[in-house]
């Protein structure tokens, strides 16, 4: 007989309506849906057409009336703060209807935007969950982006209001929310009719007239009650990098999402109701939406909601010390997290000094995880080590070891195998299947499982450029890589301009737009090189317009902080050298792939499409002098 997971794949590709209807059963639904899969629209279909849900109940309500109404439903833990918090699903519940009816008298209806500008507190995820209740559609912007990137998503979003807060935390140091999102507002061409402010005890901010304190918008308003909305309704917009610097608003819809999640909690991380489940992530990203918030909730596990990092604050036994306390059975962080931990405690002893045999299993995810550090972390905790790979497109795991239908083989240095529903190939450039263990670009066969997005925000046609027009009938996912002969998927870079900062992906077109706006900057080309904490950072080369000759003493640190300053700290902008030209095709495209491999170290064979040789053994003298081990 096959084995759960084979029995599960073979039946989700075979009998997806089937399979995927079963699945909906651990939902609960105000209407049942009409149909499972909608292809009338093909290649933009929709799952669960006709049915009707409330993703906020699913979360919340229908666990209180099943008896878990005094189970912890959250747990925050801040080591900037040095507190913690714990919520049941009945306190969850009723603070978010409460915020709810807040945001309802701010005007907020079924089918409005909310943008929700937040540190890693509770009240984020209240604010989340209460856009969930109304039917309205949130976008969280992370806090660590800077006013030009927060008011390029307010003027698409077009948010009915904005929830933010007086600061977020960081080690060393408070961040100023409040002036950061006042300047976003004033750059922006939409304007919300209300913001709402959560203030800190660390930091008040000085409200204006547009302004409502958190407290007294709770103190005013009564709880508001679930609001239906259609399966393919929106539940949320995430903006991810675009290469071209403008950002693309990944559609959630509401239906295939609680599917797809509630499915993946037992099935991949193995997780059932009860159980304490950490997501070491940011709300911000894909990762907090899906595996901090809705997932869990669906489930009625237990969350973990950290603020801090997983070193230095205080130590590096931080992520182990909160599994002891909190008896955390799966977590769930990225590879950038555990270097960091080994760098400074290469002998594990912050783990020995800890209890953790409640963790039963680690995944990782958000970037390509180093089979040293993925062997390091298995032997030191002694429990299985999981890479897995998926998209703030997807939503959920492409490829996975899934714990809760029987582990196989964990091979260090791929992403595992794929999940139940999807349908992972690597395509040569044709278009045609590559052969086991060569490298192309790694694509899933349409239509793909719920839960992933249906589209782009207000923009159809962009989504069909980006993502299902290079292969018709696949989604194309941007990396490269390849499948072996034993099925494991091995996903190796991008296949575009995107880089991956310590599992944020970053676009470097948009890097170097703001490069460029440098007055003495003629020409720059920004790429990603490996770092061996983060993954990637981004490195730029900067070309001096003529006349302009003004030491690269000089230059660096005033591009290094434009860029803080109109994208924020996540881009880790702190490298860049001064270069006389830059390598490019007679075509006149830049070679940032040969860049790239010469600040990394590797052999750069010389492109046969370069315009003019020479340029590389001026670069490679550039950077040796700079450190970089070029060959």
């Amino acid at each position: 007989m096959p084995d759960a997971y084979t029995q599960a794949c073979e039946r989700s590709l075979t009998d997806p309506e089937g399979f995927w209807a079963e699945a909906a059963s651990g939902v609960d639904w105000i209407e049942p849906w009409e149909r499972v899969l909608d292809d009338s629209n093909a290649p933009l279909y929709r799952w669960f057409a006709g049915g009707q849900l409330n993703s906020c109940y699913n979360c919340l309500d229908r666990h209180v009336e099943r008896g878990r109404a005094e189970q912890p439903a959250l747990i925050y833990e801040s080591v900037m703060a040095e507190g913690s918090r714990t919520c049941s699903y009945a306190e969850l519940r009723d603070l978010t209807a409460r915020f709810a009816g807040a945001l309802a008298r701010a005007g907020v209806a079924k089918g409005d935007r909310v943008i929700i500008y937040m540190p890693m507190v509770p009240e984020t995820v209240v604010a989340m969950l209460a856009c969930a209740r109304l039917g309205a559609v949130h976008s969280v912007v992370f806090g660590g982006f800077a006013a030009a990137e927060l008011a390029t998503r307010i003027d698409d979003a077009k948010p009915r209001a904005i929830v933010s807060a007086s600061c977020g935390l960081e080690p060393g140091r408070v961040v100023a929310y409040k002036p950061l999102l006042d300047a976003a507002i004033d750059m922006a061409a939409h304007k919300p009719s209300a913001c709402i402010i959560l203030q800190r005890a660390e930091l008040a901010a000085e409200l204006g007239p547009d302004d409502i304190d958190w407290n007294e918008a709770i103190a005013a308003a009564q709880p508001h009650e679930c609001v239906p909305v259609a399966a393919t309704d929106p539940l949320y917009i995430l903006y991810t990098s675009g290469t071209t610097g403008q950002p693309k608003g990944i559609v959630r819809d509401n239906g295939g999402h609680a599917v797809a999640l509630n499915w993946s909690m037992q099935a991949i991380y193995g997780i059932e109701a009860g159980d304490v489940y950490w997501a070491a992530s940011d709300v911000g990203w894909v990762v907090g939406h899906s595996y901090i918030v809705y997932a869990p909730l669906l489930k009625g596990a237990t969350t973990l909601l950290f603020e801090g990092k997983p070193v230095g604050t205080p130590d590096a036994g931080t992520f182990w010390r909160i599994v002891e306390r909190h008896r955390v059975k799966v977590m769930f962080t990225a590879p950038t997290a555990l270097r960091a931990i080994r760098r400074d405690d290469p002998e594990g002893r912050s783990i020995a000094a800890h209890d953790t045999s409640s963790l039963e299993a680690l995944f990782l995810a958000g970037e390509r995880s180093d089979p040293e550090t993925l062997k390091w972390a298995g032997a030191q905790l002694g429990i299985p080590v999981i890479d897995h790979w998926w998209q703030t497109e997807t939503g959920w795991a492409i490829t996975a070891n899934p714990l809760g239908l029987g582990l196989f083989p964990i091979r260090p240095g791929s992403a595992n195998k794929p999940v139940p529903g999807w349908d992972v190939r690597v395509l040569d450039d044709d278009g045609k299947p590559a052969a086991a263990d060569r490298i192309g670009a790694i694509a899933c066969k349409l239509p793909l499982p719920p839960g992933t997005l249906p589209t782009l925000w207000n923009a159809d046609r962009r989504f069909r450029e980006a993502y299902l027009s290079r292969f018709p009938g696949y989604y194309t996912t941007g990396d490269a890589g390849y499948i072996d002969a034993e099925g494991y998927v091995h996903v190796l870079t991008r296949t575009d301009d995107v880089i991956n900062v310590a599992g944020h992906r970053l676009s470097t077109g948009a890097i170097e737009e703001v490069l460029a706006s440098h007055p003495d900057i003629a020409e720059c080309a920004v790429t990603g090189i490996g770092d061996a904490i983060k993954g990637q950072v981004p490195l730029g080369f900067l070309c001096r317009k003529s006349g302009h000759d003004r030491p690269e003493t000089d230059i660096v640190p005033e591009v290094v902080a434009l860029v803080r300053e109109r994208i924020g700290p996540v881009a880790a902008f702190k490298q860049a050298v001064v270069v006389e030209r830059l390598p490019k095709t007679r075509s006149g495209k830049i070679l940032r792939g040969t860049l790239r491999a010469m600040a990394d170290g590797r052999e750069y064979p010389t492109p046969a499409t370069i315009d003019d040789p020479a340029i590389l053994d001026e670069i490679a003298e550039v950077l040796r002098e700079h450190g970089f081990p070029v060959p």
